[in-house]
């Protein structure tokens, strides 16, 4: 699984012009799934990214985690993380998992989140054309990758 996590102010998913998560201060998570992921993969992703200390103490050092500042999170699925650019001109997504094993997945992973911060998680809606609004902060962005995690 690869995340690219980033601080935020405020964020935001649109659906067909309706809002569908909307949160402040706290974390936005672009989540895309890779043929092979599995829940190994989630529960130590979910883990990493609610306990990292990439907010501010009373002395502005990044210190605190997301459950440390009662933070918020929205999770949006991304199958695009996954692009293969070796080749050509025209990205080949042919390393992301299939709806029917990425779909399960990140609603596990969500649920997970959910688990660790102690409140709902926003979500974006699978498959969807989305609209992603977010205002870093910072900023502050980190791309996370479960395969790299030794």
């Amino acid at each position: 699984m690869r995340a690219v996590v980033q601080r935020v102010l405020e964020a935001s998913v649109r659906v067909d012009g309706h809002l569908v998560s909307h949160c402040g201060p706290g974390l936005l998570v672009l989540l895309g799934i890779e043929d092979g992921d599995g829940e190994e993969d989630a529960v130590w992703l979910a883990a990493k990214i609610t306990a990292m200390r990439i907010f501010g103490d009373e002395e502005g050092k990044m210190n605190r985690s997301v459950i440390d500042c009662g933070g918020n999170l929205i999770v949006v699925s991304q199958f695009t993380l996954h692009a293969s650019t070796k080749k050509g001109n025209r990205p080949s997504f042919i390393r992301a998992a299939r709806p029917e094993i990425s779909e399960p997945l990140y609603e596990g992973f969500c649920s997970l989140v959910e688990g660790h911060i102690g409140k709902p998680v926003g979500r974006g809606i699978f498959g969807a054309d989305m609209k992603v609004a977010l205002v870093n902060d910072g900023p502050v962005t980190i791309v996370m990758d479960s395969r790299a995690k030794e």
